[in-house]
């Protein structure tokens, strides 16, 4: 009885982690005027991006993050426009 238990938990928490992931790597998109100010910021601060997101409103430091190594990132190259 104790295995069905961790056996459900197990299969509920790999779903759960699969619809994290899918939506974690969900490109973002940003105005042009959000794009120019993140690398202005990243020239000036680094990857502090808390710091960056700060500055552009609506828009959280894990997303900033994100559209930087999704630009930026070896992995995500051919998928960029």
């Amino acid at each position: 009885m104790d295995r069905r238990h961790r056996k459900q938990a197990k299969a509920r928490s790999s779903r759960s982690t699969e619809e994290v992931s899918s939506i974690e790597w969900e490109f973002i998109k940003m105005s042009e005027q959000e794009e120019d100010l993140i690398y202005r910021m990243h020239k000036l601060v680094g990857d502090r991006w808390a710091l960056i997101a700060g500055r552009i409103p609506g828009r959280k430091a894990e997303e900033i993050e994100r559209f930087w190594i999704m630009r930026h990132g070896e992995v995500f190259a051919g998928r960029c426009n």
